[in-house]
């Protein structure tokens, strides 16, 4: 468990299944309120999702000094199949860190910085997208030091933008 400020991050358990469907709803309520009508539709992530992250160790909680459930996001290191392909090019190779399905509840402030610097202690090499109607995310990514890199494309061949921070050790 690692603590960032009032934030505290660990792996997500099966028994945080219904806060963390909670977070992705209010996420998905504030995307629309914002003017992303694109992104998270159709129900997703879908519980079935969270449920195989969560058991595949990838999905982690942000916890509120309280204990409260107030974030989540996805962290794998290795190979992601959708960043193969990139109309653009990567700062750097692997091996890298892809963070995926950043969500806040809105309640406490500091999620996705409290969620970049976890992922960048565990290496120094990361790689995350977004939809080009996500201007909160797109922003919060490029004040962390994330430079966009190009477009890849999802399975379903949606276009997103893609990103990348690393040191200058790889």
């Amino acid at each position: 468990m690692q603590e960032t400020k009032r934030i505290t991050i660990r792996p997500a358990e099966p028994g945080d299944i219904d806060a963390l469907m909670h977070v992705f709803d209010l996420a998905r309520n504030f995307m629309r309120s914002s003017g992303n009508f694109s992104q998270w539709t159709g129900g997703y992530p879908s519980e079935e999702l969270v449920r195989s992250e969560i058991s595949s160790s990838h999905c982690h909680v942000c916890l509120a000094e309280a204990g409260t459930v107030v974030g989540t996001f996805c962290f794998s290191v290795g190979e992601d199949p959708t960043y193969r392909t990139i109309d653009g090019a990567w700062k750097a190779p692997g091996p890298y860190g892809t963070i995926h399905r950043l969500a806040s509840s809105g309640a406490v402030p500091g999620i996705a910085d409290a969620c970049f610097g976890w992922c960048w202690e565990q290496i120094r090499n990361l790689r995350a997208d977004t939809h080009e109607d996500n201007a909160m995310m797109i922003r919060k990514l490029e004040a962390a030091g994330f430079d966009r890199c190009g477009i890849i494309h999802l399975r379903d061949g949606s276009p997103r933008i893609a990103y990348q921070k690393t040191c200058s050790c790889y």
